[in-house]
C-alpha cells in the first residue's frame, strides 16, 4: 500500500468529521442549534488530478463539484461527478467542511461523499458503491476564488470482499456562485 493510500484510506473523512463536530459545539450548537441550516457561499469547482494505484499512476481524472449554498452547521452539502481517461466514472453526494484563515486567505477543506461507481477500463475498485473523502489545502482571493491541491480516496470501506482503494492527487480551482 502506497504511504498515500495509507494517508487518505478514511483518516482525512474521520478528521474531517471530528474537526467538524467541534466546529459544531463550538460555532453552531450554542447560537442557532447544532445543525441549522445556514446559508453559506456556493461553489462550482473543477479538478484535474493524477490517479495513484497501489503505488502507480493510472490514469488522470477530471473532477467536477457543486458545493451548495446549504449547510447545516458546518457541513455544506456537496455533489460531485468524475470521469477518468480510461472512462471510469464516479457520481456522488455528500458533504465539505472548510476552514479559513482569519482573514479568509487561505483554507482547508475536508469532504466525505459516497457515490456510484463504473468502473470502465479502470482497476476494479470492488463493487460499484464506493467512498469518496479526502484534503485540499489551498488560497482564495478578494473575489473569493480558490485554488487549491487536494488528495482524496476512493473505497468501498469494506462493504465488498476486495476493497483495493484509489487515490486521486489534483488540482482544483473553484468559482464562487453568488
Amino acid at each position: 500500500m502506497s504511504d498515500l493510500a495509507v494517508v487518505t484510506d478514511g483518516t482525512f473523512a474521520v478528521v474531517g468529521l471530528v474537526l467538524g463536530l467541534i466546529n459544531m459545539g463550538v460555532n453552531h450548537c450554542p447560537n442557532d442549534g447544532c445543525f441549522a441550516r445556514n446559508e453559506v457561499t456556493p461553489y462550482l469547482g473543477l479538478s484535474v488530478g493524477d490517479l495513484v494505484f497501489q503505488e502507480d499512476s493510472v490514469g488522470e481524472e477530471i473532477y467536477i463539484r457543486k458545493q451548495t449554498g446549504m449547510a447545516r452547521g458546518p457541513f455544506q452539502f456537496t455533489y460531485g461527478a468524475s470521469i477518468t481517461d480510461e472512462g471510469g466514472l464516479w457520481v456522488g453526494i455528500g458533504n465539505t467542511t472548510t476552514y479559513t484563515t482569519p482573514n479568509n486567505r487561505w483554507f482547508a477543506q475536508f469532504h466525505s461523499m459516497p457515490g456510484l461507481y463504473a468502473r470502465g477500463g479502470e482497476e476494479d475498485l470492488g463493487g460499484p458503491i464506493e467512498w469518496r473523502s479526502g484534503i485540499e489545502l489551498g488560497y482564495q482571493n478578494r473575489e473569493g476564488v480558490r485554488i487549491g491541491l487536494g488528495a482524496d480516496h476512493r473505497s468501498n470501506a469494506g462493504i465488498y470482499s476486495d476493497n483495493p482503494g484509489i487515490e486521486t492527487v489534483h488540482f482544483r480551482v473553484s468559482i464562487p456562485m453568488k
